[in-house]
């Protein structure tokens, strides 16, 4: 990347919807302090770490790759850490920008967006600047569709995040449900349609989530809940069989001994109760 490249446009009078009047490039080295913008501003770390502080969002860390909006009129100050940073950026205004806020496609209060596709967003912001570059009405305007799909673009991408940390939450529950329930028969089948999915996406999620097949989790559970028992009980080891779902006594010292290499008794003898 050069050391620095700016481009800045006076949008023509008929330009009310999305217009871009600013684009540029540069190694980052120092921080801009305390400063006021008239228009929108959208600023891409492709990478390097850095900050970003306004009244509205407080002062956040960054990581490149991610992008940041700053609104008109709002003091902001920000800059990389020693090491400086490869940044983009690009100035807009007009009337979509209210959408954009009202809608929430545009924080000021979350205005920092972790990028998880960052050639996508690099590729709309070269071709805004070249469209800039070009200076005549129809690379202005399509400069400015540029600019709306770069905020759609980090918009999806929050979007995403937000989906994957939700599934994360949703599966951690799921899992927790199913160590509760581990002493009880499992059907499969009736446990997936009760969180709403299949029962080949229930185990591909399942597995991907705790490294176990949801079957396979519920024997380790009760292996587990039986080593508790025979460390800490002197039930017979038939009861201990039954007590973790198990009637079947030789196939729990079977199924016990495969996994710990030794048998329920074996083990009771090496974890005497206190």
């Amino acid at each position: 990347m050069r050391n620095a490249e700016a481009i800045y446009r006076t949008p023509p009078a008929a330009a009310g919807g999305l217009a871009v009047t600013g684009s540029g490039r540069q190694q980052a080295r120092r921080a801009v302090t305390e400063r006021k913008l008239p228009s929108f501003a959208v600023v891409l770390v492709e990478r390097g770490q850095g900050w970003l502080e306004t009244a509205a969002s407080g002062r956040l860390s960054l990581t490149g790759p991610a992008l940041f909006w700053l609104f008109p009129n709002r003091v902001h100050s920000y800059g990389p850490d020693e090491g400086g940073w490869d940044e983009r950026w690009a100035l807009f205004e007009g009337s979509f920008t209210r959408d954009f806020v009202r809608l929430r496609i545009i924080s000021e209060r979350h205005p920092v967006v972790a990028l998880h596709h960052l050639d996508e967003v690099v590729r709309l912001f070269g071709k805004l600047h070249a469209d800039l570059l070009d200076d005549t009405n129809l690379g202005q305007a399509s400069s400015a569709l540029m600019l709306h799909r770069i905020v759609i673009s980090a918009a999806r991408q929050v979007s995403g995040a937000a989906d994957r940390r939700q599934e994360r939450r949703d599966m951690a529950d799921i899992v927790e449900t199913l160590r509760r329930r581990a002493m009880k028969p499992l059907d499969l089948a009736a446990f997936a349609a009760e969180h709403g999915m299949s029962p080949a996406t229930l185990r591909r999620r399942f597995t991907l989530e705790t490294g176990l097949p949801p079957k396979a989790f519920q024997l380790r559970a009760r292996m587990d809940h039986a080593k508790q028992l025979l460390a800490t009980t002197d039930e017979k080891i038939e009861t201990v069989a039954a007590m973790i779902g198990l009637d079947d006594p030789f196939y729990f010292s079977r199924v016990f001994h495969e996994r710990e290499g030794c048998s329920p008794r074996e083990f009771r003898e090496r974890y005497p109760r206190v």
